[in-house]
């Protein structure tokens, strides 16, 4: 998981679908109200069956309101081990079932409970900015991947999106010709749908020069065997510009001045692999140390003693504790 951000068509449709997220939020178009209605209907049986379906239509209609939160933690699930996915996934049904069942239990509790009201509407249109928000930071991402050509194209694919939108905002609220404004929202729609297909590829692999930190020097299967064979320690870092948590990674615990001076004193040379760009000899790296992404950590401690492999969520103590100092 993670692998698939190399491809800058999926950055591109990734960046248009949040942007699309954020457009429904801030209440440009409407979204759902065929499945709520068909949901309602469900609802509304006796019984067991409707207390079922009640979940359901919840959990369907909290959907735009929770992306914002449920969209970081399902990206975690999937990269986790199966047991944490697991988890995850509980965590997440727990939690939606949770008010009902506290509700059902304790029903003095629905005297507190907030009353439906504008608030509603301004609390959706708020969550739609961490969607543009993300949105802006694949854009980012694209620069480092395809330069100024892939920004520009993403830029084109957003504003078609928004016309799209726009377009069927308004037939949705009731303007004459209904049927002409549906199909110029679908007609920008398709257009961005080929944007996102002709979203520039990468000028060949290898890293990218986005993310350079100073002391580090680019990873080589040549220069590591000649510093492991000279007895050496050395400090890999595989990270990626689309990795949140391997730039948060290195902004809390790599890049501190503590961690910085230990490798001065120790000596230990900093290596990093970029896999922002698709890379055969990190992608074989990373499979050696039993990884299908980043980030990866990897300390080898001099005179040729085993490596050992640090956790995805770094810390400076972390690191520290690791390389001995």
């Amino acid at each position: 998981w993670g692998f698939q951000f190399q491809s800058p068509v999926f950055v591109t449709a990734m960046a248009g679908l949040l942007f699309v997220i954020g457009l429904n939020l801030s209440g440009v178009f409407g979204f759902g109200s065929g499945f709520a209605s068909a949901g309602d209907a469900l609802a509304s049986r006796p019984g067991l069956s409707g207390s079922f379906f009640t979940g359901a239509l919840a959990v369907v209609v909290a959907t735009p309101c929770t992306a914002p939160f449920m969209g970081g933690a399902l990206a975690f699930a999937l990269a986790a081990p199966a047991a944490q996915t697991v988890a995850v996934f509980v965590a997440m049904g727990v939690g939606l079932a949770l008010p009902y069942a506290l509700l059902a239990f304790v029903p003095g509790l629905a005297r507190r409970m907030p009353r439906p009201g504008p608030w509603m509407d301004r609390l959706k249109q708020a969550l739609a900015f961490p969607m543009y928000a993300a949105a802006a930071w694949l854009v980012w991402v694209l620069s480092q991947q395809s330069g100024a050509d892939g920004v520009l194209m993403a830029l084109v694919v957003l504003l078609l999106l928004a016309l799209a939108g726009w377009l069927l905002g308004v037939a949705q609220g009731g303007a004459s010709s209904a049927g002409a404004w549906r199909t110029g929202a679908l007609l920008a729609a398709l257009l961005a749908t080929v944007g996102i297909a002709r979203a520039p590829e990468p000028a060949g692999t290898g890293p990218s020069a986005g993310i350079a930190v100073a002391g580090s020097e680019p990873y080589a299967p040549a220069r590591l065997s000649e510093l492991r064979a000279a007895g050496r320690p050395v400090f890999i870092n595989m990270t990626a510009a689309w990795c949140v948590t391997c730039l948060m990674n290195e902004k809390v615990a790599l890049s501190t001045t503590g961690v910085q001076q230990a490798f001065a004193t120790r000596g230990i040379t900093y290596m990093k692999g970029d896999w922002t760009r698709s890379d055969p000899l990190i992608t074989d790296f990373l499979r050696q140390h039993g990884r299908d992404g980043v980030p990866l950590y990897v300390y080898f401690p001099p005179d040729g003693a085993p490596p050992a492999v640090l956790p995805q969520i770094l810390t400076e103590q972390i690191v520290l504790d690791r390389i001995g100092s």
